[in-house]
């Protein structure tokens, strides 16, 4: 069965007719090219599709399209107006990545932390409340370092 819906995607409506069966990741990917998002395990696991939801991160592969009807989703790509994010700067400078594949969900993820903290993050909360996104590369130091400095210029 299909359902038209309409996702504000990185501040733009984009109006799609998708089978109820699918998800957002599936949605942004496949039917409106939004490629920032990445599958990796399709099930939840790794986080390399994380994106905000009316500021929220979401797990995109779990939430189905016609939930996120009429919702701002925000992806990596679309954080930066014109300049790059605080957070995507600071991954940046930290070398917060190496081969880049997770980037895009580390980086939402890492937005999400921010707006979902009531104040200073140690590094071990950091590094906890980031968890549910794997990196196989290893650059945890430089993910970690890089949500502390945006942090500290959050304040």
């Amino acid at each position: 069965m299909d359902a038209e819906i309409t996702l504000r995607v990185d501040g733009a409506d984009q109006p799609v007719t998708v089978d109820t069966r699918t998800t957002v990741l599936d949605a942004l990917r496949e039917r409106l090219g939004n490629t920032s998002p990445k599958k990796g395990c399709d099930h939840g696991q790794c986080g390399a599709c994380t994106v905000l939801v009316d500021g929220r991160r979401v797990l995109s592969c779990l939430m189905l399209a016609v939930a996120a009807d009429g919702a701002e989703v925000t992806t990596a790509a679309g954080l930066a107006n014109g300049d790059l994010h605080p957070v995507q700067r600071a991954f940046i400078d930290h070398d917060g990545f190496q081969c880049g594949y997770c980037t895009p969900g580390q980086i939402c993820s890492a937005v999400g932390v921010l707006e979902e903290s009531d104040g200073e993050l140690s590094r071990a909360e950091v590094a906890e409340r980031m968890s549910g996104n794997l990196c196989r590369c290893g650059a945890y130091p430089g993910i970690v370092a890089a949500v502390e400095q945006a942090a500290g210029e959050q304040r």
